[in-house]
């Protein structure tokens, strides 16, 4: 808000040169001070010149929500309140707001308020932030575009439709160059303050930006560069740690394992993705038939990298994408209930974990 800018009374059209509002002021107080009020005259002066502004007594009653505006001024705010009988006058609240430098922090958005509030206890309330109305979403890591805008229509008042009527149209949405007009992997999974009157589009928009802070802070495009790849790869390979391990210092492991086998031309054998093809996207079990389809995301037989992410990763997992530990690891396997994965570049000791880890119930 800029204070500096702002004149507390209401615009008023050009005065006339014959006579202005101030000659007028003198001569009444002079004609006064000779009928000998000067007493009297002070106070008519006082209330001439403008005096304290009316203003509402206490803490108000009822409710009102009131909206700043980007850019809004405490002007542009005191008319708002005025308006919605918030407060009682223009003047009031901007001769409050000017005494308090927290003014100039207010920031746009909807507010939860009451009517008739003194001016004081008006701008302490749109000081506070538990006046600021806010829907508050989390986005949990690993959920697909659809499991997303399920949760996000859950969390929200825009139903489902809506969401899924943006999310069919990416270029809308501010994907990087490198996501090939593509969202499966980029709506961020993080939590979200979103604002009443926030439409679907913009809300993807701001999980794809949040993806793109992520990117940046993790070097995407140069550790990918890096490592041979081009920066959507490194986000599939992302995907796939995401939703085969839970432990954050598992996730360079679970990389190193991908790249060697990318490097020997090996099938990945990652179940997450051929879940993802034939539509388990919420887990459980492969069966036989399951196996059978041959669909792009089918890597026991088929080499290569999936087609596209199967989920979306957290800021960790690009992490761990972007920087595998060293090693030939080749195979990795559910090693305890707590979720402790074993790695080995043995495939005999593979076979032996995975069978002791059947034996003890760990999957």
């Amino acid at each position: 808000m800029d204070l500096s800018r702002e004149d507390p009374s209401p615009r008023r059209p050009p005065q006339s040169r014959r006579r202005g509002p101030a000659k007028v002021v003198a001569v009444l107080f002079l004609l006064l001070l000779i009928a000998g009020l000067a007493g009297g005259a002070a106070l008519g002066v006082s209330k001439v010149l403008g005096g304290k502004a009316p203003d509402y007594p206490g803490e108000g009653t009822g409710e009102a929500i009131v909206q700043i505006q980007p850019g809004d001024t405490s002007g542009d705010v005191a008319d708002t309140l005025v308006a919605q009988d918030v407060v009682k006058s223009r003047k009031a609240f901007f001769n409050v707001a000017a005494k308090d430098p927290r003014a100039l922090s207010l920031q746009p958005g909807y507010y939860r308020v009451r009517t008739q509030m003194s001016s004081s206890a008006a701008l302490a309330l749109l000081l506070d932030p538990g006046s600021r109305m806010l829907g508050r979403v989390t986005v949990p890591e690993g959920l697909t575009v659809e499991q997303t805008l399920q949760v996000l229509a859950q969390g929200t008042e825009i139903p489902l439709e809506q969401y899924t009527a943006a999310a069919a149209n990416p270029a809308s949405l501010g994907l990087p160059p490198y996501a090939q007009n593509r969202l499966e992997g980029f709506l961020f999974p993080a939590t979200y303050d979103i604002e009443p009157g926030t439409s679907a589009v913009e809300i993807l928009t701001r999980l794809v930006d949040r993806f793109e802070q992520a990117a940046q802070k993790t070097g995407l495009v140069e550790g990918a560069q890096k490592l041979g790849l081009t920066p959507y790869q490194v986000v599939v390979v992302a995907s796939l740690i995401e939703r085969e391990v839970k432990r954050d210092e598992e996730y360079p492991q679970v990389a190193r394992v991908v790249y060697n086998r990318l490097e020997r031309n090996m099938p990945l054998g990652i179940d997450a993705a051929i879940l993802y093809g034939v539509g388990k996207t919420a887990g459980g079990s492969l069966t036989a038939s399951d196996l059978a389809k041959d669909t792009p995301y089918e890597n026991r037989r088929k080499t290569g990298l999936p087609p596209t992410p199967i989920a979306s990763p957290g800021e960790a997992t690009l992490r761990g994408a972007l920087n595998p530990v060293p090693g030939d690891i080749l195979y990795y396997v559910l090693a305890s209930k707590d979720g402790t994965t074993f790695f080995t570049p043995d495939y005999n000791a593979f076979l032996r974990q995975r069978d002791k880890s059947r034996a003890e119930g760990v999957f």
